[in-house]
């Protein structure tokens, strides 16, 4: 055996397991498509910079969990990205859309990578599927947003999502707020953690989002951000809420603020029960402000990122998780050696005409043949001997029912061409 394995926090995704990946991607990129999302692709390797102005210096993001690679020619820090937002904005600005056209509906699909604990659910390599809506402060869209994460996980299959539901006001009204977060939180310092008490000075929102108890009692006796937020604010509330689809399960969390410095008024999250105390399988929200982060003027945006493996998990919980089918298709066998080259030819025949097909490279027996077919997953066999070459025919198996027949070799390409690209033919 090798010595080598897959650092700490990186994972070999398998067939079995990119199959089931790959199921979620294309479910979201119908969906998305089917709204008028479009799919962007930034690169993995960003400028630190970037995420340092975005994410917020005081976020973990950038104080623990960046990725960094030396630069060769002394250009500057860069970093995996760890998130996609930022890319998705920079590129925006990059390609001139705020000046050309500027709403745009994008969508992403990828790694990203975060120095964590590896843990199940939780790698360092980790993958997301994102919403990005630029470039409009409508309410509605914010209700669009947040359906449509929603619908995601009802398309793959999930029944117990929720949504979680806040306004953390604006650079208006947040200000003081904060300072009434403050005095309502200094008596209670000493009993903070020591992130929260250096949160205190430094980003004293972010002090709502711990987890630990004596942090979570304190706060439960603050004020709610909601009690402070601004006219603007209520008003995209109110009309925000308005629009979303009945029937939608959603909770009001006035704790909840994000772990990002970027996000304004509407912020929310989907949970799952079946994922224990790290529920959470996607988050997003508004970000007026981003634009004004990265020295340009303030764009209006929101968005969501939905967590793959997190997904994943609730899908095992729920018992839905997809099974991974196998290749499919058509499986040509040969009955001897002498019909290898015969059994090859039929089998690019098969794909040139758009069919899936293969056959054995093993030089193994009929019998054994038959086996990898039916592991394989292979909708009918193709029987290839020296009788069948000779007629210029093919004996054709069904899987499903042990049906057999005899057909020329064109007609049975071209019937074959014709059926369904995942029916039993």
């Amino acid at each position: 055996m090798p010595s080598f394995q897959p650092l700490p926090g990186f994972v070999d995704l398998l067939p079995e397991d990119a199959a089931r990946m790959r199921h979620l991607e294309e479910t979201a990129r119908t969906l998305f498509e089917r709204c008028g999302y479009r799919e962007i692709r930034p690169p993995l390797v960003e400028d630190a910079a970037l995420f340092e102005r975005t994410s917020g210096a005081t976020s973990d993001i950038v104080q623990k969990q960046m990725f960094s690679i030396p630069s060769r020619d002394d250009a500057g820090a860069f970093v995996l990205r760890p998130e996609g937002t930022p890319g998705v904005f920079r590129a925006y600005l990059e390609a001139g859309y705020a000046k050309t056209n500027p709403f745009q509906k994008f969508f992403y699909l990828g790694p990203m990578f975060r120095y964590e604990r590896p843990q199940k659910g939780r790698q360092r390599q980790f993958h997301q599927i994102g919403i990005e809506a630029i470039g409009s402060p409508d309410p509605h869209l914010d209700a669009e947003i947040v359906y449509l994460g929603y619908r995601f996980y009802e398309a793959v299959g999930l029944r117990q999502v929720t949504v979680l539901l806040n306004s953390i006001g604006c650079a208006a009204c947040r200000p003081a707020y904060l300072q009434t977060l403050r005095n309502a939180l200094t008596a209670s310092l000493d009993t903070l953690c020591a992130l929260c008490r250096d949160r205190f000075g430094r980003n004293v929102l972010r002090i709502l989002d711990c987890k630990n108890a004596p942090c979570t009692q304190a706060v439960a006796q603050a004020p709610r951000i909601a009690d402070s937020l601004c006219d603007d604010c209520r008003s995209h509330d109110r009309a925000f809420r308005i629009a979303l689809k009945a029937g939608l399960p959603i909770s009001e969390a006035p704790r909840l603020v994000r772990g990002l410095d970027y996000y304004t008024r509407t912020v929310f999250e989907y949970h799952h029960p079946g994922l224990g105390a790290r529920s959470a399988v996607g988050a997003g929200g508004r970000y007026d402000g981003l634009g004004e982060r990265l020295g340009g003027s303030a764009i209006p945006a929101v968005g969501f990122a939905i967590g793959v493996e997190a997904t994943l998990l609730a899908l095992e919980a729920e018992g839905k998780l997809p099974e991974p089918g196998g290749a499919g298709g058509i499986f040509v066998v040969y009955v001897d050696r002498d019909c290898r080259t015969d059994a090859y030819r039929l089998t690019e025949g098969l794909r040139n005409a758009g069919v899936t097909a293969d056959l054995d490279h093993m030089g193994r027996s009929l019998k054994s043949q038959m086996k990898a077919a039916d592991a394989r997953g292979a909708h009918e066999i193709w029987i290839l001997g020296p009788d069948e070459i000779s007629a210029g025919t093919v004996k054709i198996k069904r899987l499903s029912d042990g049906s057999e027949k005899t057909l020329p070799v064109v007609e049975a390409i071209s019937h074959a061409s014709r059926a369904p690209a995942d029916a039993p033919r």
